[in-house]
């Protein structure tokens, strides 16, 4: 039997953010683009929360919802990468003028 999954676990890329070295320029950054996911996968997950009617993918059930999430953690990810929305952009801007120039 396997134990629960940490958050750190499921995505290694907040390991990255939060693990000592780099500099905190490039920290802000990657927790920027984190943050943008989650915001995304957020968004997608509330609007397929609104019923519209429509049928079912798969026939509904377990499997179609992890579908969907695993799905919308993909996009989100793709999306925030890309700088899509471009909201990691300006959290990091906003954010950049209270990390001192050179600091780590």
């Amino acid at each position: 039997m396997t134990g629960p999954i940490t958050l750190t676990a499921a995505n290694p890329a907040i390991v990255s953010a939060t693990a000592p070295g780099g500099s905190e320029r490039e920290r802000l950054a990657e927790a920027a683009r984190q943050f943008e996911a989650i915001f995304v996968r957020q968004m997608l997950a509330a609007a397929r929360n609104a019923d519209l009617g429509g049928d079912e993918l798969f026939g509904g059930g377990a499997g179609e919802e992890t579908f969907r999430e695993v799905r919308d953690a993909r996009f989100a990810e793709v999306a925030a990468s890309t700088g899509a929305l471009g909201l990691a952009t300006t959290i990091e801007a906003q954010l950049a003028r209270f990390v001192e120039p050179g600091g780590n």
